[in-house]
């Protein structure tokens, strides 16, 4: 019996303090020299009595009962410990030989939460007890969140309704929770109807309101409205209520459930809030939703008049320095002086601009100009009438030369520059993203050629960012012009010295240089180009193993690796087995690889693909495993064949004894879920050795052969694997045979 790690996310808290209760001593050994070598700290007892003698002082997390015991048994402890306060709801296990549904039944009824046929087959135990602890934490944190909730609703104040309707008429019963009265102005024992509530609206609103609700439970519809009330000592408050309607089984409504909460003191807050949300609070000046919208302004006033416009963008050169030297406090003060400083450059409006300027007159758009901070140590000017750039370039001059004079924080002299980048409406954009964007292009030239200077934005300065979209466009076109092409690498059987599949790596024939996919391969998954990609490289799998099935007899799978996006495609499972028709080749001939990462974090959405490929005898992989979060109870329901450790623990092999611990534990749990596993990234024998005595056979990497071109795999075959040449195959011999070679028939599958 080997020892087993705990459960996955029980790695960082105490083991689990398990009672078990047994009057059969061997069986209570047995069971609890499992249990511990599974992880459980257990406490053992031989009778009811003293069980419950042990839980007069101590509360374990989860209790295990033998259903028959002399004297007092396990459904009359079960009933007895339920009675005792703090044991409502403790987790109890019942352990019984019998399993009719009496018995069953018997144990539900004295309070168990759960039964468990006595057996030797102790990790289905231990499992079965780890589930029922997830289930009890799982409890406690809705309990724990529920209380919350109440909590929250009585600090916001709000309280529920329901409105039942009575007869065709409309009328109805109204009943208000305590914190629904209370919102209301009522006490707990005040009578309360649908009419008496519809009175505390105010008279101004009252006839509104009351169109509003008829209009609402006519048409069955959602109800969400702010309600002016006076109530009745004499306080004016704004009600906010919601609610839905009900239907019962015929699809008819039958009335209303919702919230009434008191939200004068958002009224009221209005004011702040909208200042807020439009200007800076640290220096005052506008923040990035109000300059947006006047430079959006500023650029529909411009096309109409026919003049130009410009955004100088300015972020200064050495704060970081000053704020992480004399603090953020001093980094604050040096924000707000700039900010006085960037002001006097222009005809700085402090009007929060949130309506249109038409019927202010013909020039009211240069009320528009202002100065506002875009977050950080970015400023921006906006100037909404020029004759042409020599005006935005005084403006930028004026702003360095203000820079320039020296800045008294944290009580000493500081100086501090600024980098300008100007872009001009229409030339070199027509939307505020293009500006905005072009005068930080203009801006970084300036930071890269030594700051504390200007720049007009011209289209040299956005070279790199041309380079990439030149590349992506080039990509677009690379299927079409078959630029795109596959090499493979074996994965190989080491104890038998054989091929037993390839996987394909996709690469870029650009020209004359052969891009790999490192280069190419995040463009193409941040433009959706991955899509296309994916869908080339299977059906161009599928038609290299009916190639290589003609050559030389080919009968493995080649595996592709495909980003979860692909996996949540309905046509996945449509095109996989058009290809293998189209190609003749069974489906199993494809496997796919999804790294560990990519199944986590879509895990949901990929869960429908993965039983469908199982169903076409698609198998599935999981590659670079070891370096996600994997949960365990996922893995043993997930319709996977293969796990892949990732090739940065193989890198450590024989070097860190941790990089050991971490190979051990994914083969075990391979093999506990019957997968296959194989070491990635085998380079040394040294790994190889270390791997094969770890009880990992299938491996790939340099050691065996690198990515070779398609046409090189049967001559790998043939010149190194058949004669046995590789002195990996005579390494791996003497591991598995000692000094006597393995015999012929082992070679490559071929």
């Amino acid at each position: 019996m080997t020892s087993a790690v705990p459960f996955a996310d029980e790695l960082a808290a105490k083991p689990p303090e398990v009672l078990l209760v047994d009057d059969d001593e061997v069986n209570l050994l047995l069971t609890a020299v499992a249990l511990r070598e599974r992880g459980f700290r257990v406490t053992e007892s031989s009778g009811g009595e003293h069980a419950l003698q042990l839980l007069a002082d101590w509360a374990p997390d989860i209790i295990v009962l033998d259903a028959m015991m002399p004297g007092l048994d396990g459904f009359a402890t079960c009933r007895r410990l339920r009675a005792m306060h703090g044991f409502e709801n403790v987790p109890v296990l019942m352990l019984t030989g019998l399993d009719d549904d009496a018995s069953i039944a018997r144990a539900y009824q004295a309070g168990a939460t759960d039964f468990f046929v006595k057996a030797t087959q102790w990790s289905l135990l231990a499992g079965r007890l780890q589930y029922l602890l997830r289930a009890s934490r799982t409890r406690i944190e809705l309990e724990r969140s529920q209380a919350k909730l109440a909590r929250a609703q009585d600090l916001a104040r709000m309280g529920s309704f329901d409105w039942r309707r009575v007869g065709m008429a409309g009328s109805g019963s109204l009943m208000l929770s305590a914190q629904g009265l209370r919102v209301l102005g009522y006490g707990l024992a005040d009578g309360i109807s649908l009419r008496g509530v519809l009175r505390l609206v105010q008279r101004g609103e009252r006839r509104s309101v009351l169109r509003l609700l008829q209009g609402v439970v006519l048409h069955s519809s959602v109800l969400a409205t702010d309600v002016p009330v006076t109530l009745s000592d004499g306080r004016q408050r704004i009600i906010h209520v919601e609610a839905e309607p009900e239907f019962n089984e015929h699809g008819h409504s039958v009335g209303y459930t919702g919230i009434v909460q008191d939200v004068t003191d958002r009224r009221i807050a209005e004011d702040r809030i909208r200042h807020l949300a439009n200007f800076d609070s640290l220096t005052g000046l506008p923040n990035r939703r109000q300059l947006v919208w006047r430079m959006e302004r500023a650029i529909e006033h411009a096309r109409r008049l026919g003049h130009p416009c410009a955004f100088l963008m300015i972020d200064l050169d050495r704060f970081k320095i000053i704020n992480d030297t004399l603090g953020h406090a001093a980094g604050d003060e040096l924000l707000m002086e700039v900010a006085q400083r960037l002001r006097a450059c222009v005809r700085h409006s402090e009007q929060v601009m949130e309506s249109s300027l038409e019927a202010v007159g013909s020039r009211a758009h240069r009320s528009l100009e202002a100065v506002g901070r875009l977050g950080g140590d970015e400023f921006i000017a906006l100037l909404p009438e020029i004759n042409d750039e020599r005006d935005a370039q005084r403006v930028a001059d004026r702003i360095l030369e203000v820079m320039r004079d020296p800045v008294w924080v944290g009580g000493q002299e500081c100086f501090v520059t600024a980098s300008v980048g100007i872009a001009i409406f229409p030339r070199d954009g027509a939307s505020v993203a293009d500006l905005m964007r072009n005068s930080d292009v203009a801006m970084f030239s300036v930071k890269s050629q030594g700051k504390d200077a200007s720049a007009i934005y011209s289209p040299q300065l956005a070279g790199r960012g041309r380079e990439k979209l030149e590349l992506e466009s080039a990509l677009h076109k690379a299927i079409e012009r078959d630029e795109l092409v596959m090499h493979y690498q074996p994965m190989v059987d080491v104890r038998l010295a054989r091929m037993v599949g390839v996987e394909a790596l996709m690469r870029w024939q650009r020209g004359n240089t052969l891009v790999p996919p490192g280069d190419f391969i995040p463009l193409a998954e941040e433009s959706g180009l991955i899509v296309p990609l994916s869908e080339w490289a299977l059906r161009e799998a599928a038609r290299q193993a009916r190639l290589w099935q003609n050559s030389f007899g080919f009968d493995d799978a080649i595996s592709v690796n495909l980003p979860s996006r692909v996996f949540e495609r309905t046509q996945l499972v449509e095109q996989l087995h058009h290809n293998a028709q189209a190609y003749g080749i069974p489906h199993r001939m494809v496997k796919l690889e999804i790294t560990e990462t990519g199944l986590m974090k879509e895990l949901q959405s990929v869960i429908p693909s993965l039983h469908q490929l199982k169903e076409i005898d698609v198998e599935v992989a999981i590659d670079d495993f070891g370096t996600g979060y994997s949960s365990l109870a996922y893995l043993t329901t997930l319709p996977i064949s293969e796990l892949k450790i990732d090739r940065s623990f193989v890198r450590d092999l024989g070097v860190t004894p941790q990089s050991s611990g971490v190979v051990t534990a994914i083969i075990a749990v391979a093999r506990s879920l019957k997968l296959r596993v194989i070491g990635e990234g085998v380079e040394t024998l040294r790994q190889m050795e270390v791997l094969h005595r770890l009880g990992c056979n299938l491996m790939q990497g340099f050691l065996f052969s690198r990515p070779i071109p398609p046409d090189d795999l049967e001559l790998w075959l043939k010149q190194t694997v058949l004669p046995r040449r590789a002195p990996w195959i005579g390494q791996a011999s003497e591991l598995e045979f000692g000094s006597s070679p393995p015999p012929r028939a082992a070679g490559s599958r071929t």
